[in-house]
């Protein structure tokens, strides 16, 4: 049907759509304060991008992505997250010769086909950072500083920092012959995919979400016992930064994310129900799997709009709400018109909310109206104000009136 949306889509309107207005308006302005920079990317992408950076065994290249070939016989995706088309940013208008690190923030739409469910669309929006060029882990730790303070400033509670290390390629080696040799013990009690991902990316398996898999992999061996010296010391110095920083946190061995690019550590933000609000880490190695050259360490994470969104109205949390127009100018006869709007416009220039009259209502209709709206003052000009050059002012929330000379009303009102 033409005048149904989609299925996992959803229209921002009234309410909703101030809310998320309200929640990205916050997260701009705490990356004004880290000196972040804002990076805005193509919805879509070169099918190879994604494939080559989140991953070809991930369950979002696999299962997930919208992609389709274009007139130019061109395999192209929509975009099923932000990292992969910023860092390709990076890389393509060559950020990388500027002073470093490179620190870019995003507000993205992201596509994903999968079952719809409570803040989990098929397309949903992502509040993204990168931040590229350094290996040290004072990077996660702003990151992980910066994700703290806007979950507080939301006023969202009990969300706890949940991290995690998987290493690099080097440990990785000796990790997968240890977890692959401990899944074969089992594979016959694994899921189809899982079955699969086994040969191709064992790692993948500790991701999985089915009931049989989740039982098999709660023993199955741990990427932090197979560090090597470096990622071990990074991931000792992380843990005293958060907590020399009192930031506090929980390892969480059953954390690998659900994208290839991942190496040392990862985190995530988890509620009191379980439910993740918030998950990044380190990928050192993805610029190199784009570019095939260069390598520059990376950190980033990524959260879902409408996901946090969700979890604030089931708190019972309501940010700023939208502004209420200061002034409603009524209007009795078609001579009143000009005044009217010449008031309304003189207070919008002055950055003040203000609404009058497109309907033709009558003058009780239009006082109706203003106060559904919630104005706080009221005018209404008519034959008579004109001549007088005065009205009667009202505060609608006192319902004190006072007569002011037309010249003088927005003055009064921006006073």
């Amino acid at each position: 049907m033409i005048t149904q949306r989609p299925k996992g889509t959803q229209d921002w309107y009234g309410d909703s759509m101030q809310q998320r207005t309200v929640l990205e308006k916050m997260a701009r302005e705490l990356c004004r304060v880290y000196n972040i920079k804002e990076i805005i990317t193509p919805v879509f992408e070169h099918t190879e991008l994604f494939q080559r950076g989140v991953g070809e065994t991930t369950d979002v290249v696999q299962k997930e992505m919208y992609t389709f070939t274009d007139k130019g016989n061109r395999s192209i995706s929509l975009k099923p997250e932000g990292t992969a088309g910023a860092i390709r940013a990076y890389l393509e208008n060559s950020l990388y010769a500027e002073s470093q690190p490179t620190k870019l923030f995003y507000v993205t739409p992201a596509f994903r086909y999968e079952k719809p469910q409570s803040g989990r669309l098929r397309q949903h929006h992502q509040f993204g950072v990168e931040f590229v060029g350094s290996k040290s882990p004072l990077a996660e730790v702003e990151l992980i500083t910066l994700v703290t303070t806007f979950i507080r400033k939301l006023g969202l509670k009990d969300a706890k920092l949940h991290i995690n290390s998987i290493g690099c390629s080097n440990c990785r080696k000796a990790y997968n012959e240890a977890l692959l040799a401990y899944l074969r013990q089992h594979e016959n009690k694994l899921c189809p995919t899982c079955k699969e991902r086994m040969q191709k990316n064992p790692l993948r398996v500790i991701d999985c979400k089915a009931p049989e898999c989740k039982e098999i992999v709660a023993n199955a061996p741990r990427t932090v016992d197979y560090l090597d010296e470096e990622c071990k010391a990074h991931f000792e110095e992380l843990q005293a930064l958060l907590t020399a920083l009192n930031i506090p946190f929980e390892i969480d061995t059953g954390i690998v994310r659900g994208l290839d690019y991942y190496t040392k550590t990862v985190f995530e933000f988890v509620n009191a129900d379980g439910f993740t609000l918030c998950g990044g880490g380190r990928y050192d190695n993805l610029v190199h799997e784009i570019d095939g050259k260069q390598d520059i360490p990376s950190v980033g994470f990524g959260m879902g709009i409408e996901r946090i969104l969700y979890f604030l109205e089931k708190e019972g949390i309501t940010l700023e709400p939208a502004p209420r127009p200061e002034l409603y100018v009524g209007v009795l006869g078609k001579e009143a018109r000009a005044k009217a709007y010449q008031i309304v416009n003189g207070l919008r220039l002055a950055g003040v909310v203000a609404e009058t009259d497109y309907m033709d209502r009558s003058v009780k209709a239009q006082m109706k109206y203003a106060n559904k709206i919630g104005a706080k003052y009221t005018v209404v000009l008519g034959t008579d104000e004109l001549e007088k050059g005065l009205a009667v002012v009202k505060n609608m929330e006192t319902h004190e009136q006072e007569e002011v000379s037309l010249d003088d009303i927005i003055a009064y009102i921006t006073k």
